[in-house]
């Protein structure tokens, strides 16, 4: 098991190179969003989440350390977080966010902070 909020861990039952866009996610107390994009990069795998109500769409980027369970059967990427936390997570903005190191430590550290 990786220790990197960045890595898919063993047991999720991700497999490298599966597209996971248009998959729902499910956070520990209910669905969240789905999955707008994704990367499966080493030491920088995550999720791009749009969380928002259809026209008004929020991103929030989840690093792969956060999924518990990829169910391909369903199309669902299950997370060890609550609606609550993603919401509450940093926005991501493509525009600004793709490339930006300091983005990307921050958003590791919130995720880092509310791991169990």
């Amino acid at each position: 098991m990786t220790d990197s909020i960045w890595g898919y861990h063993p047991a999720t039952g991700h497999v490298a190179g599966t597209d996971l866009v248009g998959y729902k996610v499910k956070a520990v107390d209910g669905a969240i969003g789905k999955v707008d994009r994704h990367s499966d990069d080493v030491d920088s795998s995550y999720l791009v989440v749009d969380i928002g109500v259809w026209i008004f769409g929020r991103h929030v980027l989840l690093p792969a350390g956060t999924v518990e369970r990829v169910d391909r059967a369903e199309r669902t990427v299950h997370v060890s977080l609550t609606q609550e936390q993603i919401r509450e997570s940093p926005e991501f903005d493509s525009a600004r966010h793709v490339g930006d190191a300091d983005y990307h430590e921050s958003v590791g550290d919130y995720y880092q902070s509310h791991r169990a």
